[in-house]
């Protein structure tokens, strides 16, 4: 996936202090013959007090990093020495280390690629350490944040719950021509614009005939991304809403300043959550108590038991997604009165400048216009 480089979310020292800090190892693991079927790096961290029956977090890295970096620079082994569950770290085996999740192969439920790979290292973990069939998640940053969201779609029958970090929508990476790890400019400068009904077919094209169950889900983003741009938040949160049949235009509940001051959280339905952080680049940094709390860990924000069906399409991976400059993201249509705010100054580039109860700027910068990003939030962009 040339072209997509990011930095490491922490220092050399700080990894270390991490990895001496901890009660075991990070250990390589092996698939049965014919289980790994492109060679995807297997890693895994057991605490030296593992649950009788422990939950396993599979983590995602991004590119540019491995297995190995991903448990040295997040907080996963540390918090599974504490909660006594597995964390299993995938490794890319691609040029670059990201992700394959534009093949037709990685996008088709046990059609061979990457993410057929990930979905096995997890069933492995079921069969072999008598792991917690009910209790699996998965969670990544960037690239991996994408294949997150793609294993929601093509493995829902495995995952109780997700958090993505910075990602894009299932099926939004496609390559027109079959690539494997292949780079999407539209998708990744929020080009790629669909209802939340399209993009609910794509999942559904994933995985033809499943009626099972979804898998709950959290999507993280920054204001200020510029290598998978901002509006890609709102294409992943409407194709969960549209799987899950919630209404998009009409989110239940906005968080300010929620989980973190400047992060807003958007929850359309008991398994949709959508957070805006605000002035955040590429990529938003993992939050441990949410994805803690998220996974049911600790109490306070679980996600719910995964109910439901998956419905159907005849549509076919990669003929849905359309790119729309001009389509109107959401509509802005509200009942709901809202303050006006004050005229004359003007937001910085990425800055708020409108939406439901906003007090503040409503005018941008030179060089950008406000754009409406959902009800609840209007952006300055170039």
């Amino acid at each position: 996936m040339a072209g997509f480089t990011r930095t490491l979310l922490s220092s050399v020292a700080l990894c270390a202090g991490l990895v001496s800090a901890l009660t075991s190892t990070l250990q390589t693991g092996t698939l049965p013959s014919g289980q790994n079927p492109t060679n995807v790096g297997f890693y895994y961290y057991k605490p030296t007090t593992v649950a009788a029956k422990p939950a396993v977090i599979v983590a995602v890295h991004e590119c540019t990093a491995s297995g190995t970096v991903y448990f040295q620079s997040t907080p996963y082994a540390g918090l599974a020495d504490t909660y006594g569950f597995i964390v299993i770290y995938p490794s890319s085996p691609h040029s670059g280390t990201c992700w394959d999740v534009s093949s037709k192969a990685t996008l088709t439920h046990n059609g061979g690629g990457d993410s057929n790979a990930i979905a096995n290292m997890a069933t492995y973990a079921i069969n072999t350490w008598n792991a917690d069939a009910s209790r699996i998640f998965v969670t990544g940053t960037s690239s991996g944040a994408m294949m997150t969201n793609l294993l929601a779609a093509t493995y829902p029958e495995i995952w109780a719950a997700a958090s993505v970090y910075s990602g894009v929508a299932a099926g939004c990476f496609v390559s027109s021509t079959g690539g494997v790890d292949a780079w999407n400019s539209t998708c990744a400068e929020g080009q790629t614009v669909d209802t939340p009904q399209q993009w609910a077919n794509v999942v559904h094209a994933m995985y033809p005939g499943y009626t099972g169950p979804y898998v709950p889900i959290q999507e993280y983003h920054g204001t200020a991304d510029t290598t998978l741009y901002p509006p890609n938040l709102n294409e992943e949160l409407k194709q969960w809403c549209g799987v899950f049949g919630y209404n998009y235009n009409a989110p239940t509940q906005v968080l300010q300043n929620t989980p973190n001051s400047g992060y807003t959280k958007t929850i359309y339905g008991p398994a949709v959550q959508g957070i805006l952080a605000q002035g955040v680049g590429h990529t938003v940094p993992i939050q441990p108590t949410q994805d803690m709390m998220w996974f049911g860990f600790v109490a306070g924000g679980a996600a719910p038991a995964k109910s439901g069906g998956g419905g159907s399409t005849t549509s076919s991976v990669g003929s849905t997604t359309s790119v729309s400059s001009s389509s109107s993201i959401i509509s802005t249509t509200t009942t709901t009165s809202v303050v006006a705010p004050p005229t004359g100054c003007q937001s910085a580039e990425y800055g708020q400048c409108g939406g439901i109860g906003w007090t503040g700027c409503n005018g941008c910068v030179s060089g950008t216009t406000c754009q409406v990003l959902n009800s609840y939030y209007s952006q300055c962009l170039a």
